[in-house]
């Protein structure tokens, strides 16, 4: 819903230059559910934000330069309205150093410029192997069923592999350009993002006696690059995404996916092929979902494998499958209703070093979940959701 005047009364007290925009929009989505989980032997009834879309509240922008160019603005935030917070919760507290509780403009914060060329941004945005990964997950990357729940474990870009890495997800300090429309089905992103670290760092740190390696590769930074190179055409569209982060060792943090739909009419098809890479240790997901309009209503289904391998790691491997329906009282607000389940493979006692859980879980500490001594050391145990809920967008 466009809110031009109250946007610009707002943006107005920041200086005069807020009131040349051609156009500013209020938007956001509120999102909540009534759920109940189940890990193991241990359940719990919660309320959880985010589960058919992520919530948010945010502030959009164009400004006609003339020419065919146009300046823009996306300032966008999560919130958690099971307890009118802001922040998305537990997600974004380990997501580049984000705060639980604390409202502040983490999903995405961008200032560009687009014309013929294509469009440039900089700020903190989405990357590319995650646009990609959503694109061709019939779930957007939300919800009970979806591959987030394998591929990004512990919310934390598989903490399990040793890479402890932000930006599986979004990337701070990005400059990225995005292709023009009109390439005859072709899109695509190239992005890089600075880990701002300085020259020299190493031995400065060193004669402080502070960890030298981090400093000299900028670990907080995580100096990331990411491509994606899609071609959408009638029914079909097909994607190819990477990411590259560096770590605190020689060891680069890899993305890797292919995604592609075709849309029958009747129903449409969706395949997703994700691999996260550290050093010897890989985690590949693949998925297959469907979804199937009814009337004002939709039916989304879906089955998705994710498969450890090295370092001894292998064991790890978890399936997860699970359905939506989702009914249209309007354009803007919907009910819906989920249910999903996450088998562990026998050999798998990690915990929620990989992927042992789904959604909320049983805890929002941490999204590790409870799991019981014995069942975590016999390995195998499942987890289960299932929950009703109503989403508004505006």
């Amino acid at each position: 819903m466009k809110k031009s005047l109250v946007a610009l009364a707002v943006l107005g007290t920041f200086g005069g230059a807020a009131l040349a925009q051609s156009s500013v929009t209020v938007f956001g989505v509120v999102d909540l559910s009534a759920n109940n989980w189940k890990l193991g032997s241990v359940s719990q009834n919660r309320m959880d934000s985010n589960m058919m879309n992520s919530n948010r509240l945010g502030f959009r922008g164009v400004e006609d330069l003339g020419g065919g160019l146009k300046a823009s603005f996306w300032l966008e935030g999560g919130m958690d309205n099971s307890m009118g917070q802001g922040g998305n919760g537990v997600i974004n507290s380990v997501n580049n150093g984000t705060t639980t509780g604390v409202f502040a403009f983490e999903r995405k914060s961008v200032v560009g410029i687009e014309g013929a060329f294509g469009e440039i941004r900089l700020g903190r945005d989405y990357t590319s192997a995650f646009i990609n990964a959503a694109t061709f997950d019939v779930y957007g990357a939300n919800g009970m069923a979806t591959t987030i729940n394998l591929y990004l474990t512990n919310y934390n870009a598989n903490s399990g592999m040793g890479a402890v890495q932000g930006t599986t997800v979004r990337a701070n300090n990005m400059i990225a350009y995005y292709l023009p429309a009109g390439l005859g089905g072709f899109y695509g992103s190239l992005q890089v993002a600075a880990a701002e670290n300085t020259r020299g760092a190493a031995a400065v740190a060193a004669a402080a006696g502070v960890n030298a390696v981090a400093a000299s590769t900028g670990v907080s930074g995580t100096g990331y690059m990411g491509g994606l190179l899609g071609y959408a055409a009638g029914p079909i569209n097909v994607g190819v995404g990477f990411n590259t982060t560096k770590t605190a060792t020689a060891d680069d943090f890899k993305i890797t996916n292919v995604g592609g739909s075709y849309d029958f009419g009747m129903v449409k098809v969706l395949g997703l092929w994700n691999q996260n890479k550290y050093g010897v240790k890989s985690y590949t997901v693949t998925q297959l979902s469907a979804s199937i309009p009814m009337g004002a209503g939709e039916i989304k289904a879906s089955w998705a494998k994710g498969d450890a391998a090295g370092g001894g790691t292998d064991a790890n491997d978890a399936t997860l499958m699970g359905a939506e329906y989702i009914y249209n009282l309007s354009k803007r607000t919907a009910l819906y209703t989920q249910f999903a389940q996450l088998k562990n493979a026998a050999g798998n006692t990690k915990g929620a070093s990989f992927a042992s859980i789904i959604g909320g879980g049983t805890t929002n500490v941490g999204q590790g979940g409870i799991v019981i001594a014995s069942e975590l050391a016999a390995g195998g145990f499942k987890s289960t959701g299932y929950g009703v809920g109503i989403r508004h967008s505006f």
